[in-house]
Parts: C-alpha cells; sequence; structure tokens
C-alpha cells in the first residue's frame, strides 16, 4: 500500500514486520530506540548475515513529521532490495553485474525517524517541524498553540479580515492568499496557525512561528557543527537531545562500516550534497568527484538536480545551517551522504530556474501561485485549496478556517504519482549501493621451497569503486581503520612468526567521478593502488586461515590447506 498511500504508524510497523517475518535469513527488524510517545523507531536491516559487518548503505526518512513521502521511498528500496536477494536482479532497470554487487552488501533502513510527529500530522493535519513536544522552561511565554477549535478532527489554517492584513486573495484563484502589494485593494488577511494563543493578554497577537508549539527540529540536533537555539532555532537542548536523533548517533557510534548515507526530505525536486559550510573549491576534490557521479544518476533517473548546500541552500546567504544530519554523516561519519528532497512541484507547475535553488521556496511569483492553483484543481484533486469557513474565534473574534492543506500535492505527492517517486528514487540509490568497496583475498600461488616448507602468494584486492576507506576525506577519522592481515594455523606455523599480523593501509578504489580523471592530453592511468601482495613462508602441514579487514570493511577469511 506503501506506493499508492501515506502509512500511518500501526501500517508501517505491520509491512517491516510482514518482511522480516517472511525473509528471515536476510531482513532483521529492531528498534533502535524510543519515541517520547513510546513509538519503536524501526530500523530493518537488509542483506545475507545481516549480523555479519561489511559496506553498509544508511537510509533514513521522515525526519520531518509533514514529509511522509520519505519513508515511501524507503520502504520501496527495501521492497527492491528483497525482491534482489530473491533472485530478480533486474529491479530498477539495474543491470546484473550492479545488482550482485548490491546484494553483497548490507542496507539499514530507517523508514519513520519521527514517528510521534508524523502520526499527528497524518491524523490530524497538524503542522509539527518533527517533535510533537514543547519542555522549554520559559511557558509563560505568548505562543500559538495548535488545536481542532471547530471539532473537525483537522488542524489547518485561519484568516482574519484587517486593514493592515500582509496577504490578499487571487482573483484569479478565489481562496489563494498572496502577499500584498501597494497596488492590490482588500479585503486583506492576517493568516494563523488554527488554534488559540497561550498565554493570551487579551490585546497582543504574537507571530506565528514554525516552532511555536514544538520545540526540536531533528535536522539541527546533529553535533557537527551544532549551536544552541540562540544561534539555531530548533537546535534542542544539546545535540543528541532528542531520543530519535540520539539512537541514529548511538547506533551509527557502533557501526563504522557505513559508506552512503541517503537522507530522505520533501518537497522541492533536489539533491542536496555537502559541503553546506565550505565552497566547492575548499572540498576534498575526489569527495566531489564521487558526487558528480551520483549527481548523473539523479539527472538522468529523477529529473532532479544535485546542489551544493554552500552555494544552492543558505536560507540567509552567508549563514549555513548547523547541526545537521548531512553534515555530521559527511564530516565525522565519513559517509557519501546527501539529502533528497523528493517531489519536485515546481516543475509540476512550471516554475521558472532560479539563480539559487532554495529561492523556489520564497520567491514565488503570483502566476506560479495561479498554476499551482490550477494543477491542484485538475491534477490533485483540491487537496491543497479547500473552501474557507467562517469561525468565531474565542480569543481573536471572527476568522475563516481552512483553505490551505500542504500534506497531499505540497509537501507530498498526489497518491497517484507516488509510486512513480518511489521507483525513480529507489533506482538512484541501489545504483549508489554498487559504489562501495569489495575487499577479496586470494592464493595466486604455491611453492614449495624444501621438504615441510611452503611459501604462498596472497593478493589482497579491492573491486569496488570506492577505496576501503569511502570517500578521500574519510582517511582521516579514526574510525576508518586501514586493513589488516592476520594468520594463525593448525599443524602449520610461520617461518617468521612477526608476519602474523600485516598492515595493508587502504587501497583505493577505481571510481573517479564521471570522467575517470582523463584527460585527453594525458591519458594513462593510476598504477596497482586498488591491491596488495603478501608472501608468507610456512612449515609443516595443515590448514592455514587467512583473515583480512577492518572495522570499516569488515572481514574475509579464506582457509588455505598446505601439504
Amino acid at each position: 500500500m506503501f506506493r499508492t498511500q501515506y502509512l500511518d504508524y500501526a501500517a508501517l510497523t505491520s509491512q517491516l514486520q510482514a518482511w522480516a517475518g517472511q525473509y528471515p535469513n536476510f531482513v532483521k527488524l529492531e528498534s533502535i530506540g524510543k519515541s517520547r510517545e513510546g513509538r519503536d523507531v524501526h530500523l530493518l536491516t537488509i542483506g545475507a548475515n545481516p549480523d555479519e559487518i561489511r559496506p553498509a548503505v544508511w537510509v533514513d526518512g521522515n525526519m520531518h513529521a509533514s514529509e511522509f513521502c520519505g519513508s515511501s521511498v524507503a520502504l520501496a528500496i527495501a521492497e527492491d532490495l528483497i525482491a534482489i536477494h530473491c533472485g530478480k536482479l533486474d529491479v530498477a532497470q539495474l543491470p546484473a553485474h550492479m545488482a550482485e554487487m548490491v546484494k553483497s552488501h548490507l542496507f539499514y533502513i530507517v523508514p519513520r525517524m519521527a514517528p510521534d510527529g508524523a502520526e499527528a500530522v497524518l491524523k490530524t493535519g497538524r503542522y509539527i517541524r518533527s517533535d510533537v513536544t514543547d519542555r522549554r522552561a520559559d511557558q509563560g511565554r505568548s505562543y500559538w498553540q495548535n488545536a481542532d477549535i471547530d471539532g473537525d478532527g483537522q488542524i489547518g489554517y485561519m484568516r482574519q479580515q484587517h486593514a493592515n492584513g500582509e496577504m490578499v486573495e487571487l482573483k484569479e484563484a478565489p481562496g489563494v492568499l498572496v502577499a500584498r502589494q501597494p497596488e492590490d485593494v482588500g479585503p486583506f488577511y492576517r493568516v494563523f496557525p488554527e488554534g488559540h494563543i497561550a498565554n493570551f493578554s487579551g490585546g497582543h497577537i504574537p507571530d506565528p512561528d514554525f516552532l511555536g508549539d514544538t520545540q526540536t527540529d531533528y535536522n539541527r540536533n546533529f553535533p557537527y557543527q551544532w549551536g544552541a537555539e540562540n544561534e539555531q532555532q530548533g537546535a534542542g537542548e544539546f545535540p543528541g537531545s532528542e531520543p530519535e536523533t540520539r539512537a541514529l548517533l548511538e547506533f551509527h557510534a557502533a557501526h563504522p562500516n557505513i559508506f552512503a548515507w541517503i537522507n530522505y526530505h520533501t518537497f522541492g525536486g533536489v539533491f542536496l550534497r555537502p559541503s553546506h559550510d565550505l565552497p566547492d573549491n575548499q572540498m576534498d576534490q575526489a569527495d566531489l568527484a564521487v558526487f558528480k557521479q551520483v549527481a548523473v544518476w539523479a539527472k538522468d533517473l529523477t529529473g532532479y538536480p544535485m546542489v551544493s548546500g554552500f552555494h544552492d541552500f543558505q536560507y540567509v546567504p552567508g549563514v549555513p545551517a548547523r547541526g545537521v544530519i548531512t553534515g555530521y554523516a559527511y564530516h565525522q561519519r565519513g559517509a557519501l551522504s546527501y539529502c533528497v528532497e523528493l517531489w519536485d512541484i515546481f516543475a509540476q507547475i512550471g516554475v521558472e530556474k532560479k539563480t539559487r535553488f532554495v529561492d523556489f521556496y520564497a520567491q514565488l511569483e503570483r502566476k506560479d501561485l495561479v498554476a499551482l492553483a490550477k494543477w491542484d484543481s485538475e491534477v490533485n484533486h483540491s487537496r491543497i485549496f479547500r473552501p474557507w469557513r467562517q469561525f468565531t474565534h474565542p480569543q481573536i473574534g471572527p476568522v475563516e478556517l481552512g483553505g490551505f492543506d500542504m500534506r497531499v500535492g505540497i509537501s507530498n505527492p498526489p497518491y497517484e504519482k507516488l509510486d512513480e517517486v518511489c521507483r525513480q528514487h529507489s533506482a538512484t540509490t541501489l545504483r549508489v549501493a554498487s559504489l562501495l568497496p569489495a575487499i577479496a583475498v586470494e592464493v595466486t600461488a604455491t611453492e614449495s621451497l624444501s621438504a615441510g616448507v611452503t611459501r604462498i602468494e596472497l593478493r589482497v584486492s579491492n573491486a569496488g569503486y570506492l577505496g576501503s576507506h569511502g570517500i578521500s576525506s574519510a582517511k582521516k577519522l579514526a574510525h576508518v581503520e586501514p586493513l589488516r592481515l592476520t594468520v594463525e594455523g593448525d599443524g602449520v606455523a610461520l617461518a617468521a612468526p612477526a608476519n602474523a599480523v600485516t598492515q595493508l593501509g587502504h587501497l583505493d578504489g577505481w571510481g573517479q567521478g564521471p570522467h575517470g580523471g582523463y584527460m585527453i592530453a594525458l591519458p594513462w592511468t593510476r598504477g596497482n593502488g586498488n591491491e596488495r601482495k603478501v608472501s608468507l613462508v610456512v612449515q609443516g602441514s595443515g590448514q592455514l586461515r587467512v583473515k583480512v579487514g577492518s572495522c570499516r570493511v569488515g572481514f574475509k577469511t579464506l582457509a588455505i590447506e598446505v601439504i
């Protein structure tokens, strides 16, 4: 059902449990934490022997409560992975060799990071950024408190006529409000969230705020460049102060094997890549080349561009967002990390290209809103713009309720287009998963040197696009452990016991971005930095066990019979 509708917590849980029950050999369901209202933060692990550490991809969705489509795409990725493990290697038009590579890796999928908030938005329409609670000390302040004031089961918006109102109704689209201009004639309106004013003085009406009666934006609660509330609204009391974000931080601290991290949001139709706090010319250029590889797939498979968080997505120019999940994933966990704003409503209604992508959200022209209203009526079954209805508010007097519902059509695609979005983004993520390193160890030669003495030549190699470290900048991180080779035997012993442990360092991958590092005047490639050769001399006969790997890539074991 998740490809045609948005699932509540019970339905989402039921779907995850069904997969785990049906495919226990490669699907594992667990809870990595509890929300403040007691709901599980579900984690689905997909891969043969799911407890065996090896290169992994992390996927999360719906960390902002109203962005349900992220959950749907995460579930679609899980469903396509299950199909691949069941032998359907042509899922998502993925070439068979890439599907086999994807099948060898692990996936950690958290379809819903904000289970409490999503449940409230799904059921009532109340605007919630992430968490439903407000635990701030200054409870005596005056603020808007969301509430269903007319008892219809939904929480929307209120408009009130006022001579100094900042909004005016579009003549071409009755009921649709736009920013007032000097040439406009009334009536004019002020717009408030449906609800009450807490600690109302009887005169002062507070400004509405997107975190008015809730406290934390999960995407400001991560450790990288975290700033307190006076520096970054929605930051929380401290990094990881929320049980949902803390659950992720603890899981990732225990899992250094995560090489790629995809964070699904809505809306806008764009891939946002690092760095959000540095210009491209100050980024690791090898990292940037890998992001350009992902950008090719993003454009080809989804039609979305990939843009820099620094150059194209600062709400206030020169002021990067702090405490965001992708900054943490990229800078502190060494992951190929990016955020996807699913659902390109701007393309649907023909909005002209903006110089900075973030300007799409705040610089819509009246003609764009006329187009949105037309699209809503003709394509979206009038789910966004609904008739206003009169009501007498107990604190501020006559108002009109309704008019606007972002849930289906703006924040998330219409149900009729959901499957298309799921298919496009699952296909993209599966290709990204094929970039992970693939470490192997093999015997290349054996030679009897004398009676009971044998030389064994080993080759340790990486067949993956990425190096054993992952992205280039990850090399400096403590948990990005270089490879080592260890040896033990039954009936055989090393002639040089000091060779029982060999530090191999990192192995390169073969990928260098969509252009491969190629220059027409300099057509050569690199050396063999993707392999190491090890020579062992052993005495006796029996079994020699060679183990190669690290906490970053997991371990491969090779048993060698020495005669």
